[in-house]
């Protein structure tokens, strides 16, 4: 006969979060690598933040203590629940522990030889040539050997790569993270010297494309604090229960003096659910400026409208609805 968990008892072992468990069970285990940010000594590549953990080297995460004693420290749920509720007195079989000691890091595709089709590519899509060259200079993109695809590549704070996302450059949309990819680290490119705002994208080439629109409208594209989420950031079924991505959560705490978020997510019901998403999450903290393209499903729709390379008619089929309001939140 299997070990039994009364419901009730169950469900008050699931209220206990990771961190709570940690700081009153097992408080030497505990790293704070920010004011709100912990890491554990055992398993280094595993996140604790935002009531939320992420062990990047298996790809597991939740948010319960009884999650991560099942899924990383390989606990049955009865034994996980029994050390949980250790003051319960429950009888029951010891499981042995499962360590899982794989661990995976990334997969870099290989450089092609030159850059010549992804230059070609994004020139196409209305991405300016010196920020194409730019970002292969600073190893930010290349074109990947087999494929041809153009690879983005993302740098933890020590300038180790951690993500490499791959586009096509040819007529079937691919669109695939390398295998080992942590979107905690996604494409970025960043300023040297402004502390105070960041512009986020849900794409690459909408960053790129923005910054082209920057130095066709005369600004400066380098002052500035460009993020791409990686895809299209999925807000909880209850918007207002929404997490912020770590992506962009461990940058806020990284940065403390950050007091402007800019969103240019797409015109979609996806991109508009998405700011929502964020603006609830984020107003009472940030001011937070709402601006998807003018025109088109997302800014490299704009840009190529603005630039020629699409006609009115085109983009105007993407308009903006649902627009989370007012585009200026504090």
């Amino acid at each position: 006969m299997k070990d039994y968990i009364p419901p009730d008892l169950l469900k008050k072992a699931k209220e206990m979060d990771l961190l709570t468990y940690l700081m009153n069970f097992n408080p030497s285990e505990l790293v704070k690598i920010t004011e709100d940010t912990y890491s554990t000594k055992t398993h280094d590549s595993l996140i604790i933040s935002n009531n939320l953990w992420h062990r990047f080297s298996t790809n597991d995460g939740g948010k319960t203590a009884l999650d991560y004693l099942i899924k990383v420290e390989g606990y049955t749920l009865q034994d996980a629940a029994k050390i949980i509720l250790n003051n319960q007195n429950i009888e029951l079989k010891k499981a042995p522990i499962v360590e899982n000691k794989i661990i995976k890091s990334i997969v870099i595709p290989n450089r092609n030889s030159n850059n010549k089709i992804v230059i070609e590519y994004l020139i196409n899509r209305g991405i300016d040539e010196d920020i194409i060259k730019y970002c292969i200079d600073k190893n930010l993109l290349y074109q990947e050997q087999k494929t041809n695809n153009v690879v983005f590549i993302g740098y933890d704070n020590e300038h180790n790569i951690k993500y490499a996302g791959c586009r096509s450059t040819g007529e079937k949309r691919i669109m695939r993270d390398a295998k080992g990819s942590s979107k905690e680290f996604s494409f970025r490119m960043l300023s040297d010297t402004n502390k105070d705002s960041i512009h986020l994208f849900e794409s690459s080439i909408d960053l790129l494309s923005y910054a082209t629109l920057l130095k066709i409208k005369g600004y400066d594209w380098h002052n500035q604090n460009l993020i791409a989420l990686a895809g299209v950031y999925q807000p909880a079924n209850k918007i207002e229960q929404s997490k912020v991505p770590i992506t962009v959560l461990n940058y806020l705490q990284n940065n403390p003096s950050i007091s402007q978020i800019v969103l240019h997510f797409d015109n979609d019901r996806a991109g508009r659910d998405a700011t929502k998403a964020f603006i609830i999450a984020l107003y009472n903290k940030y001011d937070i400026y709402d601006i998807p393209a003018p025109y088109g499903k997302d800014i490299n729709d704009y840009l190529c409208y603005t630039l020629g390379l699409k006609n009115r008619q085109e983009v105007e089929k993407y308009k903006s609805y649902n627009k989370a309001k007012p585009s200026f939140i504090r």
